[in-house]
């Protein structure tokens, strides 16, 4: 195993984080946003967005290694697509809206912010854990140095 596995897997799980936190930046911006669209001529409301992420897939090489015994497992975490949530979207009653329908009603989009929030802060979180798990693989490159003198 090299010795900046540490790091290389520290660094995909940043940068997924960082990507899903501006992903749901943009669904809280866009919360009331009614004409994110246009569709067959109508617009159509913002609709909420979600970042899916997968293990990063291990190389023949890697795979081989790791079955004649060497520890090559750690690959990292990588984004694969950023999908359209499909959940329907809400009705609100509004008659004095510019886009309210002929009932008075107005088709909003499907984020919820409080939902939102509660990504946010684990997105947060999980970036803040990995920035921890950065700096003690960095003091256990300091410490193996140090040995050296």
């Amino acid at each position: 195993m090299k010795l900046s596995t540490g790091f290389d897997i520290s660094a995909s799980a940043l940068t997924a984080q960082r990507l899903r936190m501006d992903v749901i930046s943009s669904n809280i911006a866009n919360a009331e946003t009614t004409r994110g669209s246009f569709v067959n001529g109508q617009f159509q409301p913002y609709k909420r967005k979600v970042v899916v992420m997968e293990p990063m897939r291990q190389s023949f090489s890697n795979v081989l290694s790791k079955e004649l015994g060497s520890d090559s497992a750690a690959q990292g975490v990588k984004v694969t697509k950023i999908k359209e949530d499909h959940s329907p979207n809400k009705l609100v009653y509004n008659p004095t809206h510019p886009d309210a329908d002929a009932n008075g009603y107005v088709n909003m989009p499907n984020v919820d912010v409080t939902k939102e929030m509660v990504d946010m802060i684990a997105a947060s979180r999980s970036y803040e854990a990995n920035v921890t798990a950065l700096n003690a693989t960095k003091a256990l490159f300091v410490k193996a140095l140090e040995i050296g003198r």
